[in-house]
């Protein structure tokens, strides 16, 4: 082998020990508040949520990265008419032999102050391979050094399970906000979803907060199923309830359709109002 050749290989070498990437990224002078948005249960509003909090935000004036770990890629769907392809796919971020920023994966939507990552398929195969990579759990709390110097606020769009990619969510976040919609089975995901959560403050020793539980879907005509949901769910989860509740409303399937957000497609519905209701109130909650 060639002088040079083992020359670059130890150089190599070098970096990997101590960790660095051959492309850094700038850090700001901000410090974003983390949240993932995560349900056991699919079909509850929660990309609904992601995707509308997060416009909701940036009508607020806030600067937004919304991060889509789902790799059924529904964010992008919600948000078509902004949404723009990018040239990293966040699962390269998140198996990548060497560290990498999540800022790789960032791209500027073509809503001003919001931040996406493009829809994509392979984070599938990431849930399964992360099994076996040593430290998998933190793998995406470490590439968001960076990116918590850049934005006010960070939302992780979590995929319907526990599984691998759910964890390194909420490894990554300084809070969990869980939607649930009026129906049994959304309530008994959340008692497993907050299971979760003690595991990873007490086993893995995270200071995960709850920003709270959220009735999503909330349909005003069937009164006898949402007290009786509801009551559940203010016994079990108490202060953890948020007072903000999302209706069943038209014009946020409409929104979801045309692929825009509620404020850019309807912006004085009553879909529209409750999220902004739910972004200040998440504003004092955290603080």
């Amino acid at each position: 082998m060639e002088r040079r050749d083992v020359r670059g290989l130890l150089q190599a070498g070098l970096r990997r020990f101590r960790g660095g990437r051959e492309e850094g990224h700038a850090p700001g002078d901000r410090q974003a508040r983390v949240v993932a948005i995560a349900a056991r249960k699919g079909g509850v509003g929660k990309t609904t949520t992601a995707v509308n909090l997060a416009a909701a935000l940036v009508e607020a004036g806030q600067s937004v990265f919304l991060a889509d770990l789902d790799p059924q890629g529904h964010v992008a769907s919600a948000l078509r008419e902004v949404a723009r392809p990018g040239p990293v796919p966040l699962s390269e971020v998140l198996l990548a032999d060497r560290p990498r920023d999540v800022l790789d994966a960032a791209i500027e939507s073509g809503l001003p102050g919001l931040w996406l990552t493009a829809p994509d398929k392979g984070l599938g195969d990431a849930e399964s391979r992360l099994t076996g990579r040593v430290g998998r759990e933190t793998i995406l709390q470490a590439a968001m050094a960076t990116a918590r110097t850049r934005y006010d606020t960070i939302l992780l769009d979590c995929p319907p399970m526990l599984g691998n990619l759910t964890l390194n969510a909420l490894l990554a976040a300084d809070a969990v906000l869980v939607p649930c919609d009026m129906s049994i089975l959304a309530l008994e995901g959340v008692a497993d979803l907050l299971d979760l959560v003690v595991t990873v403050r007490e086993r893995l020793r995270h200071p995960l907060d709850v920003l709270g539980v959220l009735r999503t879907r909330v349909d005003g005509r069937n009164k006898s199923l949402n007290d009786e949901v509801g009551q559940a769910l203010a016994d079990n989860f108490g202060d953890l309830l948020l007072d903000t509740v999302i209706p069943v409303n038209s014009a946020l399937a409409a929104a979801q359709s045309a692929g825009q957000s509620i404020f850019a497609f309807r912006p004085r519905s009553a879909g529209a109002d409750a999220y902004r209701a739910l972004a200040a109130e998440m504003g004092r909650r955290l603080g």
